[in-house]
């Protein structure tokens, strides 16, 4: 059987082949200077994103100096295109990126452009993201990554009908409540916790902050920073066990894992009060409001926070998730000042957080309180907006923060956690082999 970093050796050469045919299907181009000494910006395909981004662009190419051409690409494909494209002569002059480990392992290869000084130099722009999602974009104290996208904790929705008729007037706050509530819900016949678990990074977000409640951001950093048996720490094993107490529970239900989030398959035992609740990031009202627009509009979506643990070592306040996604410049450039202008113009300038607010995103900005307030999903926004402020840190989503092959051995591992053919304990041996 191919190994991972095989088949992701061979996912990125047939990118390559299939660069040229993306970019003309998914992508668009700038006004003249897409060629000879323009410059080219690498993004995800999203109709209504997209359409921000180009207006930058357009506004840009307005100027003086390179023009820029925007393409875009579908997620898959531009991974492996992008790992392919760096290094290269091809390689985009801007290209999105998740941040953290994603960004790092260019970082170390000396492939992205330091931005730090181009901050520094304009303080209003630097001083107008929210610090702990600038945080990471940031490797090794240099700002390589700049926030170009909205905010994406992750946080519980629920059915508030579902709640109300199994006698649950508020949703838990803490770990032992949340314990039963699942309860409550179980005896009332109905599936607590909608879960897509033919996705381990689903199942992800429980261990995620479950570690985060029980020993505090310096466990996941110690994961992140290779030490040794950090995956059998104490802390991990605890998490796993409450995980699998769940499991144990019934909380989600005996069939979770042939439940697909992509073909909205938790999304519909949601909303058709089969099941109670979901745990999910902030894309999560969007997608539920174009897929299940009825049950959003008749207000029955509700959202909390993930409960505290008590006893634990972590802040409650801390989030997961996606801080939110990053432009960084490539330092093979062929105008590295030139591409560094674009971002330190355009990603605060209120045309493009306007933008991004009317499309739905919630902007890693301060001071927006006024401009979320208005809209369909007002409330929600604030919500989001609040929790982010708030919170004394964010952690990036484990499957973003950790090297590729670290990341894929931790979803695969994590899966058999949850089947019950791996113990917490047979996880943290496995992940502490894996990340040798």
């Amino acid at each position: 059987m191919p190994t991972w970093s095989t088949m992701r050796t061979a996912l990125a050469a047939a990118a390559v082949a299939l660069t040229v045919t993306a970019t003309a299907a998914c992508g668009t181009a700038g006004p003249a200077g897409a060629g000879g000494g323009g410059l080219t910006l690498w993004t995800l395909e999203n109709e209504g994103i997209n359409g921000v981004q180009q207006a930058a662009v357009d506004s840009f190419n307005a100027g003086e100096g390179p023009d820029i051409a925007l393409r875009t690409y579908v997620n898959d494909p531009y991974k492996a295109a992008l790992q392919t494209a760096i290094g290269s002569p091809n390689a985009p002059d801007v290209f999105y990126n998740w941040g953290g480990g994603n960004l790092k392992g260019y970082v170390d290869a000396g492939q992205v452009a330091d931005l730090s000084a181009a901050l520094d130099a304009n303080p209003a722009v630097k001083d107008a993201f929210l610090p702990s999602v600038l945080d990471v974009g940031t490797i090794n104290g240099k700002v390589y990554g700049i926030p170009m996208q909205g905010v994406q904790p992750v946080s519980f929705f629920y059915n508030k009908d579902v709640l109300s008729a199994a006698g649950i007037s508020t949703f838990p706050t803490t770990w032992q409540g949340f314990l039963e509530t699942v309860d409550k819900l179980k005896a009332a016949g109905v599936q607590p916790i909608a879960l897509a678990g033919s996705q381990p990074w689903t199942e992800l977000m429980y261990l995620e902050y479950l570690l985060e409640r029980n020993g505090g951001p310096e466990k996941f950093q110690a994961i992140v920073n290779g030490t040794p048996g950090a995956w059998s720490d104490a802390a991990v094993v605890t998490s796993l066990r409450q995980i699998k107490d769940l499991i144990d529970r019934g909380a989600f239900g005996s069939n979770f894992s042939a439940v697909n989030y992509d073909n909205q398959g938790s999304q519909a035992l949601l909303t058709s009060g089969r099941a109670a609740m979901e745990l999910m990031g902030s894309w999560e009202v969007t997608s539920l409001n174009d897929n299940f627009p009825d049950f959003v509009k008749a207000g029955k979506l509700g959202w909390a926070d993930f409960p505290a643990v008590e006893g634990g070592a972590g802040d409650p306040e801390v989030i997961v998730g996606n801080p939110s996604n990053f432009y960084s410049v490539a330092a093979s450039s062929s105008d590295v000042a030139a591409a560094t202008k674009f971002l330190i113009d355009n990603m605060t300038s209120p045309a493009y957080v306007k933008g991004m607010i009317d499309v739905g995103q919630v902007p890693a900005i301060k001071g927006l309180d006024q401009q979320i307030a208005t809209g369909e999903f007002a409330d929600y926004n604030q919500y989001v907006y609040k929790m982010v402020q708030d919170a004394p840190s964010f952690t990036q989503s484990w499957d973003q923060a950790l090297p590729a092959d670290v990341s894929q051995a931790m979803l695969t591992n994590l899966s058999q956690v949850f089947l019950g053919s791996m113990t917490p304990e047979q996880f943290g041996q496995a992940m502490d082999a894996a990340a040798q």
